[in-house]
């Protein structure tokens, strides 16, 4: 459901991509992640992660009708994104939405908030009853309404993910399997599911 809030009233901590990128290796070289939980686990996860964002950086290319729509934007977008630096899937994802900002020419202002911090927020964007990260709010920057909201998979990820916790797989295969549909995808469905919820709910080109 679409929703009108004004964001810049309601929101604070908010962070651009870089700077959410350096907090986290900031908390890394401290021997901590964001939250409350500091546990060698979690530690690891967002070690990987970050291993992950920076590979998926390095590597990406957004295919031409996404950068080209990107590119011929004609009202500023914002998009606000919940998420936290031990998640996988943020860690999968984020990297493109950092790539389509890029692209914008500045028509889409990236902010990223930690999910644990915001929970006013995440709960009005549940997914089945959870919170599930990476959430992507996207708003009209001028008029504060809500375009659209997507996530936090693309959508043959969240069937795997699903069929995965019905048949009730281990963490370790869940995350493995999960993990390799993303590595075979390419970044691609994340891309293709975008341009056509952009295409969708804004009027450019």
């Amino acid at each position: 459901m679409k929703q009108t809030i004004l964001v810049a009233e309601e929101i604070s901590g908010e962070m651009s991509y870089d700077t959410y990128r350096e907090m986290t290796d900031a908390l890394l070289a401290a021997g901590k992640t964001t939250g409350s939980n500091h546990s060698e686990m979690m530690i690891n996860y967002t070690k990987m992660n970050v291993t992950r964002m920076k590979r998926i950086d390095k590597h990406i290319a957004l295919n031409t009708e996404l950068a080209g729509f990107a590119a011929a934007l004609e009202r500023p977008q914002r998009w606000v994104v919940l998420t936290e630096p031990w998640c996988g899937d943020a860690a999968q994802i984020l990297p493109v939405f950092n790539k389509v900002a890029e692209a914008s020419n500045g028509y889409i202002e990236l902010v990223l908030l930690l999910r644990d911090h915001h929970e006013e927020l995440m709960n009005r964007y549940l997914t089945n009853g959870g919170k599930s990260i990476p959430k992507l709010i996207v708003f009209d920057k001028e008029s504060g309404e809500e375009l659209f909201n997507w996530g936090p998979r693309p959508a043959a990820a969240q069937k795997l993910f699903l069929e995965l916790k019905t048949a009730q797989a281990p963490f370790t295969e869940l995350a493995e399997k999960l993990h390799k549909w993303y590595a075979d995808d390419k970044t691609a469905s994340t891309q293709a599911e975008l341009l056509r919820f952009l295409m969708m709910f804004t009027s450019e080109p």
